[in-house]
């Protein structure tokens, strides 16, 4: 009787030892997604979390609020299926980059399951790695950056510094009070309107429309576009149809805020006399440092690990450069974007991989000076005082500019990395780019934590 008990408790034992390491598997998915990774990268360090702790053929299913993950021990026994729900979103690329080491560190056999679990923990509940206002500053500083690129002085970038600065404050505090994300980008576009306006109706000697073009690029900074169209890309259209959902919403509170503060200064009598600035051709060094710290700014407001830096520099640079020359030969807006970023994409994964971040970081960086915040002030600005068609022209080319953004990084990441043939054991889908987790499949084995309860059952 003795030995029927003890079977007993091994299997219960064993029961365990699955359902922690798929535990384990979640909560790292869970980080992946709400810190903008594409599903199919999720997907993969999933399946490799779980392998490396010793369960081959798990199937994940991901919806953009959920993930489930099942296991079959074997073809007469029912399947274990567990489910966990993505609670919050945001940029902290600390956490991303904390989380892709310990994947890395585990799927190496480096450190236990239970090591791996407490200091996933750790990370998920720590702070920020730099102080808040810090971050605040940052947003600040990108969003003068951006003035520079557009050919901007140093008072209006002193302006649109405190202007993004004073959008990113109220934007916390909305979100302390729980107000949802869409009212914040209606807010901060109609903020970043209405100092433009006020300059305008003190007949400052600056261009307004920049105020408004830089304060655009930062709501947009924060929207996951790369990874709806890396989910279209492989396959995964629910997710991206989600993705892509939530994109256009926030890009509509941006286009609703910056609507409203137009319309305002047409029921205040004000001329709207706000000229949509073309970008300045004729001092490409000034182009390229704007583009640079853009990209800096955005990876240091996000806690983007101080290693990382340097490499975004060098991608953020290099897109706006080669965004400035396919632009002096008289290539369209999307085409020169589409080819910047490319470059951002074929730089970042190498750069990425070297500077031990994942490239996710490096890219999503690198493509800030992309975004079209004045293609969209310019469209709106024509629709809305003119009445002009032309505006409509215009939002489709920010449109064409957002997809050339997220398709040409993730082909850029296609020529960077070799697609192994190893891959495809894994799953076929999983044979692209990987921007987060590691890149080879992970070979099965006995994870030391359960090399008591094998023991265990040879005595019994």
């Amino acid at each position: 009787m003795a030995w029927v008990v003890d079977e007993v408790e091994v299997g219960r034992e064993e029961q365990r030892e699955v359902y922690r390491t798929l535990d384990l598997a979640l909560r790292i998915g869970e980080v992946l997604l709400s810190s903008g990774a594409g599903t199919a990268d999720a997907t993969a360090t999933i399946l490799s979390v779980a392998a490396a702790g010793g369960l081959r053929g798990c199937e994940v299913d991901i919806t953009f609020i959920s993930i489930t993950i099942a296991y079959q021990a074997a073809p007469d026994i029912a399947p274990e299926t567990h489910l966990r729900v993505v609670r919050y979103r945001g940029l902290d690329y600390s956490r991303l980059t904390a989380v892709d080491r310990l994947v890395r560190q585990f799927a190496a056999a480096e450190i236990t399951r239970e090591e791996a679990s407490r200091e996933l923990a750790r990370i998920t509940s720590a702070g920020p790695p730099y102080p808040r206002w810090s971050s605040v500053v940052a947003w600040g500083v990108m969003a003068g950056g951006a003035t520079l690129l557009l050919g901007g002085g140093w008072l209006i970038t002193l302006v649109a510094v405190v202007t993004a600065v004073l959008i990113e404050l109220s934007n916390r505090w909305f979100h302390r009070q729980r107000l949802p994300a869409f009212y914040q980008q209606v807010f901060g576009a109609f903020l970043a309107t209405a100092v433009a306006l006020g300059l305008y109706a003190v007949d400052a000697p600056v261009k307004p429309s920049l105020v408004v073009a830089a304060g655009i690029i930062m709501l947009l900074a924060g929207i996951a576009l790369t990874g709806a169209v890396q989910d279209a890309l492989t396959g995964y259209y629910v997710t991206a149809s989600a993705r892509t959902l939530e994109a256009m919403l926030l890009t509509g509170g941006i286009i609703a805020g910056v609507s409203l503060g137009i319309t305002v200064g047409i029921k205040l009598g004000l001329p709207i006399a706000i000229e949509a600035q073309t970008i300045q051709l004729t001092n490409l060094p000034i182009m390229t440092f704007s583009g640079a710290l853009m990209a800096v700014a955005f990876a240091f407001a996000s806690y983007a690990p101080l290693r990382s830096l340097l490499p975004i520099a060098i991608v953020g640079a290099l897109g706006s450069l080669v965004f400035t020359m396919m632009t002096r030969v008289e290539f369209g807006p999307a085409w020169a974007t589409a080819a910047a970023a490319f470059v951002v994409g074929l730089g970042g994964y190498s750069l990425g991989r070297r500077s031990g971040v994942p490239p996710l970081v490096v890219v999503v960086s690198g493509t800030v000076p992309l975004l079209p915040g004045l293609t969209i002030y310019k469209g709106l600005f024509e629709v809305m005082s003119m009445g002009s068609l032309t505006g409509v022209v215009s939002l489709a080319t920010a449109v064409a500019i957002g997809v050339a953004i997220a398709s040409g990084v993730i082909l850029g990441e296609y020529v960077a990395q070799p697609i192994r043939r190893e891959a495809r054991r894994l799953e076929d889908r999983l044979a692209g780019p990987r921007l987060v987790g590691p890149r080879r499949p992970i070979r099965q084995r006995p994870p030391r934590a359960e090399k008591s309860v094998r023991r265990k059952r040879r005595k019994v």
